[in-house]
């Protein structure tokens, strides 16, 4: 496992970084527990959550994840300072008028519940998790700064920002002189790039960002198990999914898993593990995130764990999935 500065800061995470998205939704304690351990024992010492993860699995309050991930430090006896732990506040954690949005009052209370459950008095990466165009910037970045001089949080980002409001964000920061967002969470993959590509991915390469994408196999996709022609597997995450159905259909993705196929037939390798290289091989993303339902999803992943294309195997993934 390698590691990389995060953005412009002087902070060391993994090359992959673990989501917690799927604990207690589609994995249960152990399972996650058992996740969360061998990627450590892989050199990984990045892990994403939400404070939000997993509110929409059946009978889950949300806040979950972080349960398991304080119950999993404390259990094993990890330093706290092994372990780069990212959070996002902002989504709804109740059905009160002030439960949601990127206000002062939200975000302080839902740092606290968020240290309370990760069994942590600071996480290092505390993440907005959708723009709030009610709330000034100010207000929020204000709030950020007040939670970093207290030391409960170490470093700040975005989630899902379009450019311009990540970059009237990032001007608020620079004329007050308060924190600023230091990562950006998107979602790209290689079904999924003009939405990054055309405005964030050279502003983050302008501003020093850190990019952390999430979906990185656009929902199982780029496993190559969804297929023209064939029906979806049975109790994949697929089966319900219309952005998936559409890819599989379409020639621009039958066109991706081809070029993932010959490329990993060639470097001995898979086409998920290929899908995951053609991120890190891009020098402006950080830490693509990957998720895990078993140990043995997570293995795979870190099979792309130094792996690198070439700029002709680079070149062939991008026109073969070029946007318009």
């Amino acid at each position: 496992m390698e590691y990389r500065k995060l953005g412009r800061t002087g902070l060391k995470v993994s090359e992959l970084c673990l989501g917690t998205m799927t604990f207690l939704w589609t994995s249960d304690e152990r399972t996650s527990f058992d996740v969360l351990s061998a990627f450590r024992d892989a050199g990984g010492n990045f892990l994403d959550t939400a404070d939000i993860y997993s509110r929409w699995a059946p009978g889950n309050p949300g806040g979950t994840a972080e349960m398991v991930i304080g119950k999993w430090l404390k259990s094993n006896n990890i330093p706290r300072d092994q372990v780069i732990i990212a959070t996002k506040g902002r989504s709804p954690t109740g059905n009160a008028p002030n439960d949601q949005g990127a206000s002062r009052a939200h975000l302080t209370k839902a740092l606290e519940d968020s240290l309370i459950r990760l069994q942590t008095d600071y996480v290092d990466l505390y993440q907005i998790h959708w723009p709030d165009y009610d709330t000034p910037h100010e207000e929020t970045l204000r709030a950020l700064d007040d939670f970093v001089s207290a030391g409960k949080v170490r470093y700040i980002g975005a989630s899902n920002y379009p450019a311009w409001w990540l970059m009237k964000s990032l001007w608020v920061s620079d004329v007050r002189n308060l924190v600023r967002f230091e990562s950006l969470q998107p979602h790209y993959n290689l079904m999924h790039r003009a939405e990054f590509e055309r405005e964030l991915m050279p502003l983050c390469k302008d501003q020093q960002i850190g990019v952390i994408p999430y979906s990185p196999l656009a929902g199982g996709f780029l496993t190559g198990k969804y297929r023209k022609g064939q029906p979806i597997p049975a109790g994949s995450r697929g089966e319900g999914s219309e952005r998936i159905r559409q890819y599989a259909e379409s020639e621009r993705g039958q066109r991706a898993l081809e070029k993932l196929e010959a490329i990993s037939r060639a470097r001995g390798k898979t086409i998920a593990q290929t899908a995951l290289a053609w991120l890190l091989s891009n020098p402006v993303i950080t830490a693509p995130i990957i998720g895990a339902n078993t140990v043995q999803q997570l293995q795979e992943s870190l099979g792309a764990a130094g792996y690198r294309l070439n700029a002709e195997e680079m070149h062939a993934l991008n026109d073969a999935t070029a946007w318009e």
